[in-house]
């Protein structure tokens, strides 16, 4: 028998997310971009606003699409706190079970299967998470306008709403060349909110490298020395970056040195490098365990295995993850607290990307919460940290222009990688610089001084909560608007509904293999009667109590066919 369903309270919203929330549901036009920076709680928002939709009958579905895979579960796990339930499995040719609020997919997905979005978009209330990914190619914008044109409502959501070509995003209103927030919330402004993100420091690391160019000429110089945004500058980054060198390794032990200081007051606390290749991942892993004496978690884009390891990273109290292009956006993991910049990606995007994995607040954990992104003092990097609290705005042209430069250098490197050869790299004695957002502190006094001012700012004025606007009703939603909104308290199996909806049909997986093996008949066949007897034409459209229904009368078959089976 079912457990009987207890309420328990809907998340706290800060004062930013019911402000952003108010201007949505008051807005008449279905498009709205709301821009906050990582970390300020852009998933809350967005689901508390689809919840409320819902409520208030103005959609009768959701659909979610976000940058990777591992996003899915992510977002379908939040949604349950909302009494929402969203399918990260859905496929394009099931039908949604009766029992969901709606699916997650990626914008792979949804480009792939335009028609099959665009069936379960009906009158629904879309989310573009990261929404500057649906510009990634003219198919991809083209395919997903297609597949959401007929949805009530379409929220993007957004910490970084610009890119480097000039390929405008779909339901986005652009004032000229420049897109236009309904709701914009900087990262200067959440860090004078307390409580939202955590201030961020950016020690920078010299160095003496020497390497041979691919004219074949010989070259040494350090980081101060000037040497342009050309192929000098990125052929230097990367003989930092080499394995072989001394810099990498220095500079992974000032920073676990950081991590280590950090642990004593915050056990869980992490840290997370990220890396160019896959060999160079595997690379940092080896010196982290010479060097440091700790074992890193890996994970790199093309590895099945990683979006398992980042979840199970995030719950345990490992101390270091590396990972190549995995975690640079969106992915929750609040224990990161130092980072290290060791990738030759050289864009404003994507650094910004990287540094917000840092700056996520935990509540409970005091005011004293400062992350630490450690960088190689590249010219270039060290201004993206000067500018990284300027929240900026999506410039379709300009973006291209101030970027065009080093992706060109790359792309003449990567042709010429062959004659390159880093020689050698070396970290510069002394403590690395301290760069914040706007100054440079020279002493680690400075530093503490100014980390113990944020943490009495929170303590003397915590998150006040703030009440949320009325709606017409706030009864659960029944009859033909769609699933009722169920808030449930944690099984007792600790399960969430979607790991109980998986174990389900992986019950009635095993039962039906069974079956076919006692009486004989094929997987199809004993898949087709199962289904029948329940009423369902496919397993990935039954709902939950369809799939019980389902394993009870698989249960009830195997013991006509097998008598002594209790």
């Amino acid at each position: 028998m079912r457990a009987a369903k207890k309420r328990r309270g809907l998340p706290t919203l800060r004062r930013w997310q019911v402000e952003a929330l108010a201007k949505f549901e008051a807005k008449p036009d279905p498009d709205f971009l709301a821009v906050a920076t990582p970390g300020a709680g852009k998933t809350t928002f967005a689901l508390m606003a689809a919840r409320r939709t819902l409520i208030a009958r103005r959609a009768s579905r959701i659909v979610v699409i976000v940058p990777t895979a591992h996003l899915k579960i992510q977002w379908a796990d939040a949604a349950e706190g909302f009494g929402l339930r969203l399918e990260p499995q859905w496929r394009s040719r099931e039908k949604l079970p009766q029992d969901m609020h709606g699916v997650v997919v990626t914008y792979q997905q949804a480009a792939a299967a335009p028609h099959a979005i665009a069936r379960i978009g009906q009158r629904a209330i879309g989310i573009l998470d990261e929404v500057h990914h649906a510009a990634e190619s003219r198919a991809w914008g083209d395919a997903i306008q297609h597949g959401l044109s007929a949805a009530s409502r379409r929220l993007s959501i957004s910490g970084t709403p610009f890119r480097s070509d000039d390929s405008p995003i779909p339901f986005i209103n652009y004032s000229g060349d420049e897109a236009q927030p309904d709701y914009e919330y900087g990262y200067g402004e959440a860090l004078d909110d307390h409580e939202v993100v955590r201030p961020v420091f950016f020690p920078r690391v010299n160095g003496l490298m020497e390497w041979r160019g691919a004219d074949g000429e010989s070259y040494t110089a350090r980081f101060d020395d000037p040497l342009g945004e050309g192929s000098l500058a990125s052929q230097r980054l990367r003989t930092a970056l080499s394995l072989e060198g001394e810099w990498l390794p220095d500079t992974l032990q000032r920073a676990h040195t950081r991590l280590e200081k950090l642990r004593t007051e915050d056990g869980d606390a992490a840290g997370l490098v990220i890396a160019m290749t896959q060999d160079h991942a595997r690379g940092i892993v080896r010196i982290l365990k010479e060097q440091c004496g700790v074992n890193a978690v890996i994970a790199t884009s093309d590895d099945p295995d990683s979006t398992r390891r980042i979840s199970e990273f995030r719950d345990a109290s490992d101390p270091w993850l590396v990972a190549v292009r995995m975690v640079s956006e969106g992915v929750d993991l609040p224990r990161l607290r130092v980072g290290v910049y060791a990738t030759t990606t050289i864009t404003d995007l994507f650094f910004r990307q990287a540094v917000g994995r840092l700056v996520r607040w935990v509540q409970g954990k005091g005011g004293r919460q400062s992350a630490y992104m450690f960088i190689p003092d590249d010219a270039r990097i060290r201004e993206y940290a000067l500018d990284i609290k300027r929240t900026r705005r999506h410039k379709l042209g300009e973006a291209e222009e101030k970027d065009q430069g080093l992706e060109e250098c790359e792309e003449e490197e990567r042709e010429q990688l062959d004659l390159f050869q880093a020689i050698s790299a070396r970290a510069l004695p002394g403590e690395a610089a301290l760069l914040d957002l706007e100054s440079v502190w020279d002493t680690e006094e400075e530093v503490d001084a100014e980390e113990n001012a944020h943490a009495e700012a929170v303590e003397a004025e915590p998150m006040e909560e703030v009440p949320l606007p009325s709606l017409e009703s706030e009864e659960e939603l029944a009859g033909g608007a769609g699933p009722t909104l169920d808030i449930d308290e944690d099984q007792p199996t600790g399960k969430t509904a979607r790991e109980q909806r998986k174990e389900l049909r992986t019950q009635n997986k095993h039962k039906a293999e069974l079956l076919a093996r006692l009486s004989g008949l094929g997987h199809a066949k004993v898949n087709h009667r199962l289904n029948q007897e329940v009423g369902i034409r496919k397993i990935g459209e039954a709902t939950e109590r369809e799939l019980e229904a389902r394993a009870i009368a698989a249960d009830r078959w195997i013991d006509r066919l097998s008598p002594t089976r209790r």
